[in-house]
């Protein structure tokens, strides 16, 4: 038996590997999985959330350039290297957008940007009163993606916001799947009552519009991060649990089933280690599925206004605050946000249908 699963194994992913958009998908998924873990890493603006504002240069276009005056921290080195890498700097510089400055002496005299080439505020600063760590300096920034409406680096706010988008998968897809493989297994193998209870309890979950449902648990959990995540966990778990009850009801009767029971092991073992391991190809198929169904109903609920609050960063929560920009002329503060979520939703789209070839023994 394990030599034959081995050899089916090795199958299934040789003929994976044949399959060239299911691998580059893979690989887009891995590589967006990087870049969400080490946001901050990466983005130009590691502030926590990527919230660093500059309501003067606020709806920028992308590759759009200013003078920044940078005014150091006291506290600013005051932080783990492990919060700083995964969390963002909870004390950041103080940056200052510039159209001009003069330096003479210790007398540092710079002018505001203004857009719309109005007159900015002219001032001066003593850089005497400065210690040599916190001197203000003054550096050019580039901002690949432009700027949001609050002035805040599109770029930074769309690699630090696929976080919520990546793991919201990861995390809704194990509840569903701890949930689902559970309710399907009793339903399928002990049926009866038992089986007729949990179908009662799934088709009502299955009635209920997917928004509303998570909707109505968002708002008994309350707004916030993890609540969103266990929301759309569990909602997804009924389509795991049908699939689950069919292929148990289907295999519970096969002949190495019924030798098991015939060496008196009992149902959670018969259940774990001979039902279960057979019939997990369509539930992997079905998983990368809900990754994908799982990512759409962030967005949708971020959209909302129910999703990941402000000021964190979440793609759908980009698109609700800039899908107006559209017809004033700014649809990439829109546009790049929603282009994210279509290839990544496409990436496991994709994944799931090259798994299910290759798992696939007919083929």
């Amino acid at each position: 038996m394990s030599q034959s699963s081995s050899s089916l194994s090795k199958l299934a992913l040789q003929k994976f590997k044949k399959d060239f958009w299911g691998v580059f998908s893979l690989f887009l998924i891995v590589f967006v999985g990087l870049i969400s873990v080490f946001a901050y890493v990466i983005a130009p603006d590691n502030s926590q959330h990527a919230n660093q504002m500059h309501l003067s240069i606020h709806s920028k276009k992308p590759g759009f350039k200013v003078a920044m005056l940078v005014m150091p921290n006291d506290n600013f080195g005051k932080q783990s290297v492990f919060d700083k890498l995964f969390f963002g700097r909870k004390n950041t510089e103080n940056e200052i957008p510039i159209s001009s400055y003069t330096h003479k002496e210790s007398l540092l005299t710079y002018t505001e940007y203004t857009a719309d080439d109005l007159e900015g505020i002219t001032k001066t600063i003593d850089l005497n009163q400065f210690t040599d760590e916190q001197k203000p300096y003054v550096e050019e920034k580039t901002f690949l993606f432009g700027t949001d409406k609050y002035g805040r680096d599109l770029l930074s706010r769309i690699l630090v916001g696929a976080r919520i988008s990546f793991f919201i998968g990861f995390i809704a897809v194990f509840i569903s799947l701890v949930v689902g493989i559970l309710m399907g297994s009793l339903a399928g193998y002990f049926g009866g009552k038992v089986d007729a209870l949990i179908m009662w309890f799934i088709n009502v979950s299955w009635s209920i519009p997917t928004l509303l449902l998570v909707i109505a648990i968002t708002l008994a959990l309350g707004k916030g991060f993890w609540q969103v995540f266990i929301a759309v966990g569990l909602t997804m778990w009924v389509e795991v649990a049908r699939v689950v009850r069919g292929q148990v009801m289907s295999v519970k009767e096969m002949q190495y089933v019924t030798a098991a029971r015939a060496l008196g092991f009992n149902d959670f073992r018969i259940i774990t280690r001979h039902i279960l391991p057979n019939i997990m190809a369509p539930v992997i198929v079905i998983s990368a599925a809900n990754f994908a169904a799982a990512i759409l109903i962030e967005s949708g609920l971020s959209f909302l206004g129910i999703g990941a609050q402000p000021p964190m960063s979440s793609w759908g929560a980009m698109i609700k605050d800039h899908y107006n920009y559209i017809i004033l002329g700014k649809p990439y503060l829109a546009l790049i946000p929603g282009f994210c979520i279509m290839i990544l939703v496409m990436a496991f789209m994709l994944m799931g249908n090259a798994l299910r070839d290759a798992l696939d023994v007919r083929s």
